[in-house]
C-alpha cells in the first residue's frame, strides 16, 4: 500500500506523535517507599518518595479528607555522561594558570552540583531517584492508615502507606545508597572531604511516641527513653506492613526485630513478629524506674532506602486477641478483648446495618486508637462451641447451616462436631481463623459414624489474603455416600492451642460466590486511548459462573472493552478506554461484577489490587483502598478505533478467523505492525492486510494447544516501523518499532470446526 508524498508527510507527523505519546505512557512513573510513613495530626513534615521514572511529577495526593500534599522538589543521580562532562570541565579549570575569582566560583558550583546528585552505578534503579514532598495534616484529621500517590504528565504511581498517627514524631535521618563513584571523583579531584561525623549510637524520645527510619546495611537503630515501674509498655513495628513485599530481597521484606535493654545494658524483652505476622510487636512490664534502649535492625543485618520502619511506642491500648471472631449480620455482638492498657474488657460490635463481610474493631484510650482487629459478619446463623467435644462420643450436635465460634483451647485437642446428613448432600466446611488473626493453623478431616475418612484438608490458598504467605485455614469439600451420622474434626496442625486460638467453623451445604480484583489499582492513560487492565475471579465453594463485568458511576465516555470472565476462568484481562477529555486530578473508578447464583443476581464492588512480586518468584494480590486514574493529553482522540462484527469471535479449532478493524492508524499499515499481547496458547495473528477503512486480521488457532470451549480476550498492540537514524548512521538505513498503543479487548471462543 503506497502513499502519495503529501500524503505521507502528515501521516509521519501523526505517526510521530502518537508514538510520542505512547512512549511516554510506557514509563509510568512507580514508588518504592515513603519516608517517613507517617506523620502526626496538626502538623507538616516533609517527606522523601523513593521510585523510578519521577522527573515530570508535579504533585501528590493523599487519600482521605484532611490531608494535603504539595510537589517541593525532584532528584536523581545525575547520568554518567553529566558526570563525565562536569568532571571534565573541572580539570581543565584546574589547568588555567591565572585563575579569578570567578574561576574558582565555578569550580566550587560544578562540585557542589556533583555533591548534591552524584552519579551512582550500583544503586537500584527502581528506586534511585526521590521526589520531597511536603504534607499538611490537619487536626482534625482521622488517625490511620492512607495511600500516597504521586501524579505528573507521565501518569499516576502506585499507592504506598501514608499513617496519619496521634503521638510525637521523631525521624532519622534518611539514608543514601552507598556510591563509590562518588568516592572515586573525590580521589581524582584532590579534594579532602572532612571526615563525616560519628553516626549518632542512638536517638532520645519521650513516650509516647512515634519514631521512623530507614535501615542501612549492618545498621542498628536505638532509641532511649525514660519509664517507670508498672508502665506496661508497647512497642509497635510496621516494616512489612508499610512496603508489603519486595521484588529482589529474600524473604521478600524487612523482617525486623525489637529488642528492649534496661539502663545496665541487659536485654529484658525481644520479639521478631507477632503471633504469625512479621512485623514485631514488643509488650514489657517496667519493673523499676530509670532509661530503656528500644533496639530495631534487620532480623539478618541487611538493608537498604526501602527498608522502612514506623514504630509506636509507650504506654499505648493494644488488642492481642478477641473471642468471638465473629457476629451475625443484623445483631449486635458483645466481643471479649484482651491486650495492653485496654480501657474495657467488652466491646460490642453492631451489626445491625451491616452484609457479610469483615470490618475492623478498635478502642480507645485517652483518645488514642489501638490497632485495628478484623472481624467477621455473615448470614448464617451461629452458635458457641461448647465442651469438651474432643471425641465422637462428646461430639457437638449441629445443624446445618452454622458457623461455630470457638477456641482449640489446649495443644494437641480435637473439637469434634456431629451433624445428620443425607445420601448425595454436598458440604463444606470452612474455617476463618489465619485470615481473621489467630495463630490457629487448622485441619479439618470429616468421617462417617465408622470412622472412615471422607475428606481431609490442612491448608487452603486464598487469594484475597494477599498479606498471608502461609494459608493456614482449611476448607474441605464433600459429597455424603449415605444416610446417617457425620462427624468433622477441628485440631491445629502444629498440635498447639489456647485461649488465643480462636477460630469461625462454617458448615453448610455450598455457599458460591465471588471476589473481584482489579490490577493494577493506579491506572495512567492518554485521552482516547485503550490500556488493559486484568480482572481476577476469587471463586467460593466451587462457583463457575461467568461474571459480567461493567463500571458503575463512571464519569462519561469510559469504555470497557471484553467486560466478563468467562465460566471457569479465575481471570480475564480487558481494557479501557479514556474519553478524550483531560482529567489531570486522580479520579476514583468502581469497577463491579455480577452473576447469577442459585437463580439470584448477585452484584459485588471490585476491589483494586497491585499485583507485587515477592523474593523473585511469588506474586500476591495486595488491595489498595481505592482504583484511581488520570487521564493526561489527547492521544488518539481523532482516530477512534473500533472492532466492526459480531462478539465474541469464533475461532474454529485448528482454523482462522478474521476481525474486522475501523478507523485510526489503519489508513497507512505499511507503517504499522500488530502483536498479540499475552496470548493464550495456541492462538497467534497469521496475518494483518488493508481494508476499507481499516484492516483485517486473521487470526489462527492450533488444535493441538487450544481446544474448544477456551474463551477471553484478545488484547493487541500497535506499533509503528520508524526509520532508526542511528541505525543509519551505522550501518546504513535501519527501522525501529515503537509502540502506539493497544486496540479494545476482543472477546473470542473457540469453536468446534
Amino acid at each position: 500500500m503506497k502513499l502519495s508524498r503529501w500524503y505521507a508527510m502528515p501521516v509521519v507527523a501523526t505517526l510521530l506523535a502518537v508514538v510520542s505519546a505512547a512512549q511516554a505512557q510506557q514509563f509510568t512513573p512507580h514508588i518504592g517507599y515513603v519516608f517517613p510513613a507517617g506523620g502526626r495530626q496538626g502538623t507538616t513534615c516533609d517527606v522523601t518518595v523513593g521510585g523510578q521514572y519521577l522527573g515530570t511529577i508535579a504533585n501528590a495526593h493523599v487519600s482521605g479528607a484532611g490531608v494535603q500534599a504539595a510537589f517541593v522538589e525532584f532528584s536523581r543521580p545525575m547520568s554518567q555522561k553529566e558526570f563525565t562532562d562536569l568532571r571534565e570541565k573541572v580539570q581543565e579549570l584546574q589547568q588555567k594558570k591565572d585563575k579569578d575569582a570567578a574561576t574558582f566560583k565555578e569550580m566550587a558550583d560544578i562540585r557542589a552540583k556533583i555533591m548534591k546528585n552524584p552519579p551512582n552505578r550500583q544503586a537500584n534503579q527502581a528506586i534511585v531517584e526521590t521526589v520531597t514532598v511536603k504534607i499538611t495534616i490537619a487536626a482534625d484529621a482521622e488517625p490511620g492508615q492512607r495511600e500516597i500517590r504521586l501524579a505528573g504528565p507521565a501518569g499516576l504511581t502506585n499507592p504506598l502507606v501514608f499513617y496519619v498517627g496521634q503521638l510525637p514524631e521523631f525521624s532519622e535521618t534518611p539514608v543514601k545508597a552507598a556510591n563509590p563513584d562518588m568516592e572515586r571523583f573525590k580521589a581524582k579531584a584532590g579534594k579532602q572531604e572532612a571526615p563525616a561525623p560519628a553516626a549518632k549510637p542512638e536517638m532520645t524520645v519521650t513516650l509516647p511516641a512515634a519514631v521512623n527510619g530507614q535501615i542501612n546495611p549492618g545498621a542498628v537503630h536505638r532509641y532511649r527513653f525514660v519509664a517507670h515501674k508498672g508502665q506496661r509498655l508497647v512497642a509497635a513495628a510496621s516494616a512489612r506492613e508499610l512496603i508489603p513485599y519486595l521484588a529482589d530481597a529474600v524473604p521478600g521484606w524487612f523482617q525486623a526485630t525489637l529488642t528492649l535493654y534496661d539502663a545496665k545494658g541487659k536485654e529484658v524483652a525481644y520479639a521478631d513478629r507477632n503471633l504469625f505476622r512479621p512485623d514485631p510487636i514488643l509488650c514489657y512490664e517496667v519493673t523499676q524506674d530509670g532509661e530503656y534502649v528500644l533496639e530495631i535492625r534487620d532480623s539478618i543485618y541487611r538493608g537498604r532506602e526501602d527498608f522502612v520502619y514506623r514504630i509506636t511506642l509507650g504506654e499505648l491500648p493494644f488488642i492481642t486477641s478477641i473471642f468471638p471472631l465473629g457476629g451475625p449480620a443484623g445483631a449486635e455482638t458483645a466481643v471479649e478483648v484482651k491486650g495492653w492498657n485496654l480501657p474495657v474488657t467488652t466491646l460490642t460490635m453492631d451489626a445491625k446495618d451491616k452484609g457479610a463481610g469483615i470490618y475492623s474493631l478498635s478502642t480507645r484510650k485517652d483518645e488514642r486508637i489501638s490497632n485495628l482487629v478484623p472481624f467477621a459478619v455473615d448470614t448464617l446463623p451461629e452458635c458457641l462451641k461448647k465442651g469438651p467435644n474432643h471425641d465422637t462420643a462428646s461430639a457437638q450436635p449441629v445443624t446445618l447451616p452454622i458457623i461455630v465460634n470457638g477456641r482449640v483451647d489446649r495443644p494437641d485437642e480435637w473439637d469434634v462436631f456431629r451433624f445428620e446428613g443425607r445420601a448425595g448432600d454436598e458440604v463444606v466446611a470452612e474455617v476463618y481463623a489465619r485470615r481473621l488473626d489467630s495463630p490457629l493453623d487448622s485441619v479439618l478431616k470429616l468421617t462417617d459414624a465408622a470412622g472412615k475418612q471422607l475428606a481431609f484438608n490442612d491448608d487452603h490458598e486464598d487469594k484475597a489474603s494477599a498479606l498471608n504467605t502461609h494459608h493456614a485455614d482449611s476448607w474441605l469439600f464433600a459429597t455424603l455416600p449415605a444416610n446417617g451420622t457425620y462427624y468433622l474434626y477441628l485440631g491445629d496442625a502444629q498440635h498447639k492451642g489456647g485461649p488465643e486460638y480462636a477460630y469461625r467453623l462454617r458448615i453448610s451445604p455450598p455457599q458460591p460466590d465471588f471476589a473481584l480484583r482489579t490490577v493494577p489499582a493506579s491506572i495512567s492513560v492518554r485521552g482516547g486511548a485503550t490500556i488493559p487492565l486484568t480482572v481476577y475471579a476469587l471463586r467460593k465453594d466451587k462457583f463457575a459462573g461467568e461474571i459480567a463485568l461493567s463500571l458503575k458511576n463512571a464519569p462519561k465516555g469510559f469504555v470497557l472493552s471484553g467486560a466478563r470472565v468467562p465460566g471457569n476462568q479465575d481471570q480475564v484481562r480487558l481494557t479501557l478506554t479514556a474519553p478524550p477529555t483531560v482529567v489531570a486530578e486522580p479520579l476514583s473508578l468502581c469497577l463491579e461484577g455480577r452473576a447469577t447464583i442459585q437463580g439470584k443476581e448477585v452484584r459485588h464492588a471490585a476491589v483494586p489490587a497491585e499485583d507485587m512480586m515477592q523474593a523473585f518468584a511469588y506474586r500476591h494480590l495486595v488491595p489498595a483502598k481505592d482504583l484511581e486514574i488520570v487521564v493526561s493529553g489527547r492521544y488518539m482522540s481523532k482516530m477512534p478505533l473500533r472492532i466492526v462484527g459480531d462478539a465474541p469471535v469464533k475461532i474454529p479449532a485448528g482454523g482462522t478467523a478474521r476481525i474486522q478493524v475501523e478507523g485510526g492508524a489503519f489508513a497507512f499499515l505499511d507503517k504499522v505492525q500488530l502483536e498479540l499481547s499475552e496470548p493464550p496458547e495456541g492462538i497467534a495473528i497469521k496475518n494483518v492486510s488493508a481494508a476499507r477503512g481499516g484492516a483485517e486480521i486473521v487470526l489462527q488457532c492450533d488444535a493441538a494447544k487450544a481446544k474448544p470451549g477456551l474463551q477471553g480476550n484478545l488484547i493487541v498492540n500497535a506499533f509503528a516501523s520508524m526509520p532508526d537514524t542511528a541505525g543509519k548512521a551505522k550501518a546504513g538505513a535501519g527501522q525501529r518499532r515503537a509502540p502506539m498503543g493497544t486496540l479494545p479487548a476482543i472477546p473470542f471462543e473457540v469453536v468446534t470446526p
